[in-house]
């Protein structure tokens, strides 16, 4: 990586640690430790995603408008300000304004700090680019809630203040990491215009480009019901699912949850190495048939009776294969959102991708938990293995709409090279060369 994109890096991995302090603990300390009730934290959390939703369908124009700069700087003050919020307040009002704060800055971070990435990448290093950003979140969240849940304790609000005053270091931090990175201009964005009269894409007309845009389109559906699938039952219905049904305890889902983490951490770098140099519209259809078994584990787990450790193992599987199918994605769905971004909208398709995962986040736990609360895991688990299948199915109706470039960028690049390296040794000159390259590559 370049020197801008390591810096980069570094700071998405600053505040993901930050993170790691605080949001494991957000329930428990606003339910017990400033005793507001569970009513009170269930809408800090509700609080915390609309945040998001509100701010993320205006932030993409802005980021294509102003650069990303500037939208990260305002989303590291408003995310800071909430965490100090959280750290402070003692009242219902006060902790559900930190909330809204603290979602919406944290929301809009997510497309500037991917708009960096895309614009500091080209087609051959985006996946490894966003991959590596995806380990390092995992790791950052992974180090800070380990050393948050060793500081912290629920008899010492103090201790929570300690975490929440980290976290928001942490938000401070980040735009001093930043202020140091110089983009690229133009950032290596493959062109591609998709206005009908033959005019680049101006940042005004984002929506209006991208409703337009068949193949992003039906890569936001898939993208919704992927992250309903997954990351949307992780802390409701699947939680619910593990306790109620596989009655296992609050430590060991703890353990199947540090399974899925440690996962990502082991196995990113050698499943991006397998990942690839195949066709992204295929290894997305392989991670629907990962998270299918994922989820006959999880049914299964409900079934074996006598035999807990049997369900205990499965359950724990569960949660690895959940692990191994987001190592796949990580270097697949964000590159790709960037490939099929025409130049001047890349910060427009990256928020509305953000919108989309968000929106999964929202819908996920009130379907899950709606069904936990009925006890209709019968149901709960049929319907996620129904939307694993439809993963796959999306996936391939969507590699059929992808040019070669956009689905198998790296034997796009390797071809390119080789032809230009041909037609040098052939006699066909450096400057033929190059611009056959440059061709190829850009698709």
């Amino acid at each position: 990586m370049g020197a801008a994109l390591r810096r980069i890096q570094l700071g998405n991995a600053l505040v993901a640690f930050g993170n790691g302090f605080t949001v494991p603990f957000l329930f428990v300390y606003v339910a017990r430790v400033r005793e507001l009730g569970d009513g009170t934290a269930g809408a800090v959390l509700a609080v915390f995603a609309a945040a998001a939703l509100v701010v993320l369908p205006f932030t993409g124009r802005v980021i294509d408008r102003r650069g990303p700069m500037p939208v990260a700087y305002a989303g590291s003050a408003f995310a800071s300000l909430g965490a100090l919020g959280f750290g402070l307040s003692t009242a219902a009002p006060s902790v559900v304004a930190s909330s809204a704060l603290m979602g919406a800055g944290i929301a809009v971070l997510q497309p500037a700090l991917a708009t960096m990435i895309v614009s500091c990448s080209t087609a051959a290093t985006r996946s490894r680019a966003f991959a590596t950003q995806f380990f390092l979140n995992n790791l950052g969240l992974g180090v800070g809630g380990l050393i948050g849940g060793l500081l912290v304790d629920e008899r010492q609000p103090s201790s929570f203040t300690l975490l929440f005053v980290v976290e928001a270091a942490m938000f401070i931090v980040l735009p001093m990491v930043l202020a140091t990175v110089r983009l690229p201009q133009g950032g290596g964005v493959d062109m591609r215009e998709l206005a009908d009269d033959g005019a680049v894409a101006q940042p005004r007309d984002g929506w209006r480009v991208l409703l337009r845009d068949k193949p992003m389109v039906l890569l936001c559906v898939l993208g919704f019901v992927l992250f309903f699938t997954c990351y949307g039952q992780f802390e409701s219905g699947l939680s619910a699912y593990a306790v109620e049904v596989t009655r296992i305890s609050t430590s060991t889902l703890g353990i199947a949850l540090a399974a899925n983490t440690a996962v990502i951490v082991l196995a990113q770098f050698v499943v991006l190495r397998l990942v690839e140099r195949h066709r992204r519209s295929r290894v997305v259809a392989l991670v629907g048939v990962i998270w299918t078994v994922a989820w006959l584990a999880a049914g299964a787990s409900g079934l074996v009776h006598g035999a807990q450790a049997v369900a205990t193992a499965l359950l724990i599987s569960t949660y690895a294969l959940f692990g191994l199918g987001e190592t796949m994605l990580s270097p697949t769905l964000a590159p790709l959102v960037a490939d099929l971004a025409p130049a001047r909208l890349v910060g427009q398709y990256n928020s509305a991708f953000a919108l989309v995962k968000q929106m999964a986040l929202a819908v996920g736990p009130a379907v899950g938990g709606l069904l936990a609360a009925g006890g209709a895991y019968g149901t709960y688990i049929v319907m996620l293995v129904v939307c694993s299948l439809g993963i796959s199915v999306l996936a391939l109706w969507l590699g059929g709409r992808l040019t070669p470039v956009q689905d198998r960028p790296y034997r796009s690049v390797v071809v390119a090279a080789r032809s230009a390296r041909e037609l040098s040794e052939g006699g066909g000159g450096v400057r033929e060369a190059a611009e056959g390259s440059r061709a190829a590559s850009v698709g």
